[in-house]
């Protein structure tokens, strides 16, 4: 399943920290040669300042030979440009470190008040604020993404949008915080960077694009992990031509990611995301295709219920290979299968089961209690008849309150990211949760 495999494109817009995940999943796969994907991981690596982790990967590789001499002599300049770091940034760290910079962050009106502050209570000087980006940046390098963080975080808390590095900050404490698997602040951060690329603050439309290509692949990491990633990845997309246009000229290979977002998201919006989703695939059928996109192809545009089934059978593989979507088998199936069904169901209206085992890949048994849970569960209107084997559908109509509810749903999730932002810029703890619907809801 090599020829499925994107971590190459993908590769190209991210960070190499965020790439070493994918290689160390890609070596556990088998889908390389183990020795092939470890060298690749070792040459990505060497251009960070982790150098224990570099030797850790060399050791692997070259497990007959010594550790190389340029190796032992960056570790030791490295070791001691830390500890150098370390003394040198001792009054930044006492000034996160002090109970009172949470509340002073949340009273000052701008960033001047903060420096101001600063600088009368704590000896700080104006001149320190692109060294904090600097240390920042040295943490960042050495894999210490929790200080990292925290300092990115204070520099951007000092200085103006218009900053040289205020940008660089944005994305280096996106980077930290995917890395350290805090994905609410993960979503805080996505939804910063976004809405300072939206403002269109850049010179070129080129480097705007450039920028949206970068958001869209850095975002695979919240769109698979957070609780409402894949209505993150909705919400950027919905009637949204600015990144459809990334899709289309940089990336259509995000189109596997987008298919699947709308295939597992199974709920009221979904009806007009895939209306969405199926205009684009077939736009863009002859620069990219995959199962999943195919699936979609077979299923919404050729009508073609066979096809559906074997690239079903195919997506099981991209699924379990792919290291955003294996997680998210489970989920995929099941809507799939429903997918399948719902579309056949269209077009019929008295079924037979045998048949529909066949489309979906069961047994008779299985398509029988499959569907008897679907009408249980309030997710089919339809009537089972066990001696004849058939199912009768019956009519659905859409009412008001599910086209309100269609056009309003999203604005749940950013609610709630806006009510957690404002919370902890007031300096508490305390999370809010917007009510939703579930994601598995009809």
């Amino acid at each position: 399943m090599a020829q499925y495999d994107l971590t190459n494109k993908i590769g190209q817009h991210l960070d190499r920290h965020l790439v070493a995940p994918l290689l160390e999943f890609l070596a556990a796969q088998n889908i390389y040669n183990t020795d092939e994907v470890l060298q690749s991981k070792l040459n990505l690596l060497g251009e960070t300042k982790m150098m224990d982790y570099v030797i850790d990967v060399f050791k692997k590789v070259h497990p007959d030979q010594e550790v190389p001499t340029k190796f032992m002599e960056k570790r030791t300049s490295v070791v001691e440009e830390y500890k150098a770091v370390q003394e040198n940034s001792r009054a930044i760290t006492e000034i996160l470190e002090s109970s009172e910079l949470p509340e002073q962050i949340s009273n000052s009106r701008d960033y001047r008040q903060l420096v101001d502050y600063l600088v009368k209570n704590h000896d700080f000087k104006v001149e320190q604020i692109d060294s904090i980006y600097d240390y920042a940046k040295l943490y960042y390098e050495c894999g210490d993404y929790s200080t990292a963080s925290q300092y990115l975080n204070l520099h951007n808390e000092l200085v103006p949008t218009s900053d040289k590095n205020y940008l660089s900050g944005l994305w280096g404490k996106l980077a930290c915080n995917i890395l350290l698997h805090q994905w609410d602040y993960g979503v805080e951060d996505f939804e910063k960077l976004k809405n300072f690329i939206d403002e269109d603050v850049f010179r070129s439309s080129l480097h705007s694009l450039q920028q949206r290509t970068w958001l869209l692949h850095w975002g695979l990491y919240l769109y698979f992990n957070h609780a409402k990633g894949w209505d993150l990845l909705l919400d950027l997309l919905a009637n949204n031509p600015k990144y459809l246009n990334v899709i289309q000229t940089t990336c259509p290979h995000i189109l596997r990611y987008w298919a699947t977002a709308v295939i597992i998201s199974k709920h009221t919006r979904h009806s007009s995301a895939m209306k969405e989703l199926v205009n684009v695939i077939r736009q863009e059928s002859y620069t990219y295709k995959d199962p999943i996109t195919e699936f979609i192809e077979c299923l919404h545009v050729n009508f073609d219920f066979d096809g559906a089934q074997k690239k079903l059978k195919d997506c099981e593989q991209v699924l379990y290979n792919d290291f955003f979507l294996v997680n998210c088998y489970q989920y995929f199936m099941e809507n799939a299968r429903l997918m399948i069904f719902e579309t056949f169901c269209r077009i019929h209206q008295c079924i037979s089961i045998g048949m529909l085992a066949d489309k979906l890949d069961m047994n008779t048994d299985e398509a029988e209690r499959w569907i008897v849970n679907l009408i249980r569960n309030a997710r089919l209107d339809a009537k089972l008849d066990s001696k004849l084997g058939h199912v009768v559908m019956g009519v659905h109509a859409v009412s008001p309150y599910q086209q309100i509810i269609e056009k309003t749903e999203f604005l749940s999730m950013r609610s709630q990211v806006l009510a957690n932002s404002v919370g902890r810029k007031l300096g508490g703890d305390k999370t809010y949760q917007v009510l939703y619907r579930d994601r598995d809801t009809t």
